[in-house]
Parts: structure tokens; C-alpha cells; sequence
């Protein structure tokens, strides 16, 4: 009797693991490989993200980091069409398959981690400080030793002054309803600082070498990653292998070629040897 339930039982596990929709459609790494090209989810309005050349063509990090998928499935970087998506059309997009995956500047969170399925991070987001290249203050340091002396610029938000004063405690803030405008008060000297994004300062700065400076400092902490269905475990990991491979192996030339284009700056080539992931 014992023997018989036991057997029973296996095979209603095995008659349940092939009758899943993973096992009996294949993986979607099969199913993009089949089809000859990617189908990439971002947008096309956020520099240095995502947005279009004057010859209407999209570029950006994320569009990068979409070429280095496309290289690694097809051998061509270019095999790629995109679904141009709002923000708020990340997550469902992937959810009902119109696109293979997403890389649009998305933030890891607990609660999207239970929609989605992340890959490894390709970037590390924060909040920076700018400063005038020939401006009064030299860097963070000297920011916060003048106190409320200093004037912050910062994108208008519900959490924009208790942001600015996790750094800088007593610093003044001026909140403004546009990006340029805040990048205007800098430079008028309405602000000695903005704060937002460090990227978007990085790539700023690139466009208008020599005027601008980073103040040394950055908080606020949170991962970029592109972003998959559940559940497709051989899709997660070629991506994740296409994605570490850029930043660790074999591609990392064409990653760091990337990251000076749009944050203007160079990334140390990986120490040959031992594994600096596991360091």
C-alpha cells in the first residue's frame, strides 16, 4: 500500500510539472530566437535613457543595454524592435507578453519583484549635487559647512525638501516645475546647487563640458535593471549572462563605451583573475 501511494503520488507531480505552460511552450528564449529579433519595451523622451537622435533614431543607455541582449541572441546588436511605452505600461507590457522584456529606467522594488521577474542591476541611481565649475562653493563638503547660507535647486516634489535636507540639513530649497528651470537658477545664481538624479546630472555635464562640476556626494540609493515575465527561469538567465558579460567579460568595451556617452565618465577595465563579483 505504501508503495502504490507514493508511486501515485510521483505521478501526479510529473503529469503536473508537463502540463505547465513553461514546460509545454517552450521558453521564451526559444520563442525570441525563433522569431529573429527582440522585442524590446522602453521609452523615448528621457536623455540619457531613452530618447531620439536628430535622425529620429532612439538611443540611450537603456537602448544600449537592449543592442547588448540583441548581440548576444543574434550575433547583431541591431535585431531589435521596440514597443515605445509609458512608464506605467512597463509592467503590463511584460505581463501579457507584448514585449520580452523592458529596459526603461526601472527601479527595483519588493513590490514590482512580485510582478516581474528583475535581471542583475546595469546601474546604480542616486541623488547628486551640481555645482557652477567656477561657483563659490568647491564641493559637498564646503555645501554644508555654510548652512542655511546655500540655496538648493530641485525638480518641484511632495518629498523634494526633506530629500535636499537629508544631505544637506540646513540648505535652503527652492523647488521649480521643470528641469530646465533648475538647471536655469544654477546658472543664474539664483541656486549654488541642484539636486536630482545623478545620471541626469552625469549627462548634463557631458553636454556642457567644463561648466559644471559633481559636488563629491550622493544618496538616496536605488537599482536600475531590466525586467522579464515570471516564471521563464532559461529567459532570466541568458539575459542576466548577456547583461554580466557586458559588465564583467567579454563585452565590457562595448558596455563602457556606453557609459562614457552618456555619464561621461570611464569604468576601470575588470581585474583580470580571480572573479571580482565574489570579492
Amino acid at each position: 500500500m505504501t508503495i502504490t501511494f507514493r508511486t501515485g503520488v510521483m505521478s501526479l507531480a510529473v503529469a503536473a510539472l508537463l502540463s505547465t505552460p513553461a514546460l509545454a511552450d517552450g521558453s521564451k528564449l526559444d520563442e525570441v530566437l525563433a522569431r529573429g529579433h527582440l522585442v524590446l519595451g522602453t521609452g523615448s523622451t528621457n536623455a540619457p535613457w531613452h530618447f531620439k537622435s536628430a535622425d529620429d533614431k532612439l538611443q540611450g543607455f537603456d537602448v544600449d543595454m537592449g543592442h547588448i541582449i540583441a548581440k548576444a541572441l543574434f550575433g547583431d546588436p541591431e535585431k531589435i524592435e521596440y514597443v515605445n511605452q509609458s512608464s506605467d505600461a512597463r509592467i503590463p507590457n511584460i505581463t501579457t507578453d507584448k514585449v520580452d522584456i523592458t529596459c526603461q529606467f526601472m527601479t527595483v522594488t519588493g513590490e514590482r519583484a512580485q510582478q516581474v521577474a528583475f535581471t542583475i542591476p546595469y546601474y546604480r541611481e542616486g541623488v547628486g549635487l551640481m555645482l557652477k565649475a567656477d561657483g563659490k562653493y568647491a564641493d559637498y563638503a564646503a555645501l554644508k559647512a555654510a548652512g542655511s547660507s546655500v540655496t538648493i535647486s530641485v525638480l518641484q516634489n511632495v518629498y523634494a525638501e526633506a530629500m535636499v535636507h537629508a544631505a544637506l540639513p540646513e540648505a535652503t530649497v527652492d523647488q521649480y516645475d521643470s528641469v530646465d528651470l533648475i538647471y536655469q537658477a544654477l546658472e543664474s545664481g539664483r541656486a549654488d546647487a541642484v539636486a536630482t538624479d545623478q545620471s541626469s546630472l552625469a549627462w548634463y555635464m557631458t553636454q556642457n563640458p567644463g561648466r559644471y562640476k559633481d559636488a563629491g556626494y550622493g544618496w538616496n540609493p536605488q537599482t536600475y535593471a531590466c525586467a522579464v515575465k515570471r516564471g521563464d527561469q532559461d529567459w532570466l538567465n541568458f539575459v542576466n549572462t548577456a547583461l554580466h558579460e557586458a559588465m564583467t567579460g567579454v563585452e565590457f568595451d562595448f558596455y563602457a563605451k556606453s557609459f562614457k556617452t552618456w555619464f561621461g565618465k570611464d569604468l576601470t577595465p575588470p581585474q583580470i583573475g580571480f572573479p571580482v563579483e565574489f570579492k
